[in-house]
């Protein structure tokens, strides 16, 4: 599958971590070439116009908020840059309440918050588009707030080690999306999941393309995707391998589990792949419909045990 030769880039910043270089002034505004020390200086001095912030490599205890304006957050090398362990507001590493917010070959690690939904990103207003990233080892990658005339675009970016269900606290997820007006997760990677869901959104409309699901290494986890109220658009071309330690396994795929809010029926689930890691045998449901919706299911490659749609 062409995804993984779109994911080597991120791959590689893995497998070594990003060291600070000694850099004093590490987050530069490319529009006028000054420098901050700060990533939340550099966000502030592009205020409410539009901007780029470049950021140097190295691993950085900091946060940032962006209150208005257009920015963009590049890694000046894809998979250098390292938001590391800190949360502004208790909520994320970067707080995004602009116009617009563009996060281009960062990683986000170890996010972790007293409510359980230590993120990478919250994104509270704008649209926001994420490239070439990594979040990990945290609570969420990227949890949303509402905008319906807003849209999340999100491409070939992973995420590891997300999500939990512990605390008496509700769960948390690897992506969370609120109800914005529609979500794109293409060509991206999710595996090792710690609880949750891998992929949880409100939006009323979707486009989940050309994505692996990998739950082999997960434990507790609960759905692939689940389309809480219900979506029109398209799943396809997405791989998914159900992991022996889940919380729910009786379905990759949910419509409206919690309330049907939007048509299904012009929802496409066509030319995907589902299995059990090998050795497992067991039943589970491709896709559950909680909802009397026609949803359009159309050629798939499900190993033996799953149904490809049930009734709920």
């Amino acid at each position: 599958m062409r995804l993984f030769s779109t994911l080597l880039l991120v791959s590689a910043a893995v497998t070594a971590t990003a060291l600070a270089q000694g850099v004093t002034s590490p987050f530069t505004v490319a529009e006028s070439g000054r420098s901050y020390a700060t990533l939340g200086d550099a966000i502030r001095a592009i205020g409410n116009g539009r901007g780029t912030v470049l950021v140097a490599p190295g691993s950085y205890a900091q946060c940032a908020v962006q209150q208005g304006g257009d920015v963009t957050i590049r890694a000046q090398k894809p998979g250098t840059a390292i938001l590391d362990g800190v949360a502004c507001e208790q909520k994320a590493a970067l707080v995004l309440r602009g116009r617009s917010s563009t996060i281009d070959g960062l990683i986000f690690q170890n996010l972790r918050v007293p409510d359980g939904n230590g993120a990478g990103i919250r994104l509270e207003s704008g649209n926001l588009t994420v490239a070439n990233s990594l979040f990990r080892n945290s609570e969420e990658g990227i949890l949303t707030g509402d905008a319906p005339g807003n849209a999340i675009s999100i491409d070939r970016s992973t995420f590891r080690h997300l999500g939990r269900c512990d605390r008496d606290l509700a769960c948390a997820h690897g992506i969370y999306a609120g109800r914005y007006g529609s979500l794109s997760v293409t060509r991206s990677r999710f595996d090792q999941g710690d609880g949750g869901h891998y992929l949880k959104t409100r939006t009323p409309r979707v486009t989940i393309t050309d994505n692996s699901f990998d739950d082999s290494g997960g434990r507790l986890t609960n759905y692939m995707i689940d389309l809480s109220n219900g979506a029109s658009g398209t799943i396809s071309g997405n791989e998914m391998v159900q992991g022996r330690d889940k919380d729910n396994y009786s379905a990759f795929i949910t419509v409206a589990p919690e309330g049907r809010e939007q048509d299904s029926t012009n929802l496409s689930i066509a030319n995907n792949s589902a299995s059990f890691v090998p050795g497992l045998q067991r039943n589970s449901s491709f896709v559950a419909n909680f909802t009397d919706d026609a949803v359009k299911i159309g050629p798939n490659r499900l190993a033996s045990g799953i149904k490809v749609t049930d009734r709920r």
